[in-house]
């Protein structure tokens, strides 16, 4: 039995509980690309269900869309929180990069949103929405700017709901969603096709694994960036490494410094990856931005709390 909405009943002393409960994986693809964070989004995904059972049954009866009340105070939460999260970050010791995802998320690629028209241009999809180079650039939006763009551009959103969410006129939101997309053109590079981006991947752990110097800096960009995310709670390098010589010689010298590492290919973030294990356990997991066959950008998140999904799996 279904209610006006469309929504299945579970049960006559709970008719919405069904329908409500299979909204959770939607939100929870949302606020992980709101908040770069599985933790966080499991939090306000909770939050937002703590409030919608915290009003009466009258209450929630009379809202039209259960769904569309759901995401909207899921998306302020996250606002709320984007605000706050720059004066949290400040505080974090060293870089913080987001949390990585493991190939087995089974969410991440589901197909959510409504039917707007978006200009092909201007679409992004799902699996482009979690990679770690463009989960970064996220990061240096603000909060309005992040939340009007991943709700217009990458769950179909239109900018009239958006609008109501955010608390902003129609105008302010395409401006917000605007900006947005200037930001992620002007960071994207030339993206190479997937095999190749597999490939040199590959050869960086062969490189890394013999601790050969020389063919480690033929995989870098001379501009290259290596950044680590400990979050004080394990031995990170506090700031970027910049060049490739640097790098090369920073990561040939953990072989050193931890002899017993492993390196394992992973996906991470819907890209190659690699994952560092010490006795089978996961200690670090390594995202990289290829651009042609170069390595432009590695980011190695070591903090414990960001690794539970791979540490379970």
């Amino acid at each position: 039995m279904t209610n006006a909405s469309g929504y299945e009943h579970s049960r006559p002393d709970d008719p919405g509980l069904s329908a409500i409960m299979s909204e959770r994986r939607q939100l929870i693809n949302l606020t992980y690309r709101l908040l770069g964070s599985l933790t966080e989004a499991e939090d306000v995904v909770q939050e937002t269900y703590t409030r919608w059972y915290a009003m009466s049954e009258r209450e929630r009866e009379a809202i039209e869309s259960p769904g569309g009340w759901l995401t909207t105070v899921a998306s302020r939460i996250c606002l709320d929180l984007l605000g706050s999260a720059r004066a949290r970050r400040e505080r974090y010791v060293g870089e913080w990069v987001p949390e990585p995802l493991p190939a087995d998320t089974d969410w991440i690629s589901g197909r959510w949103g409504g039917g707007t028209a978006v200009d092909p241009a201007d679409r992004v999809t799902l699996d482009e929405s979690i990679n770690m180079a463009f989960l970064v650039v996220l990061e240096l939006m603000t909060p309005a700017e992040r939340v009007a763009f991943i709700l217009h551009d990458v769950f179909r959103y239109t900018f009239a709901e958006v609008a109501a969410i955010v608390g902003r006129t129609e105008p302010a939101c395409r401006q917000l969603a605007s900006s947005a997309r200037r930001r992620i053109r002007a960071s994207q590079s030339s993206a190479a096709p997937a095999a190749r981006r597999a490939d040199t991947v590959r050869a960086f752990k062969a490189a890394w694994e013999a601790k050969d110097i020389d063919a480690l800096i033929g995989l870098l960009a001379p501009d290259a960036t290596a950044t680590g995310d400990g979050g004080g709670l394990v031995q990170a390098v506090l700031r970027p490494i910049e060049g490739a010589e640097e790098i090369a010689r920073f990561f040939a010298g953990r072989m050193d410094v931890v002899p017993d590492l492993m390196l394992v290919e992973s996906t991470v973030n819907g890209q190659p990856g690699l994952v560092a294990q010490v006795d089978g356990v996961p200690v670090s997991v390594l995202a990289f931005d290829v651009a042609g066959d170069r390595i432009k950008q590695i980011w190695s998140v070591l903090n414990p709390d960001k690794l539970r999904l791979w540490r379970d799996s």
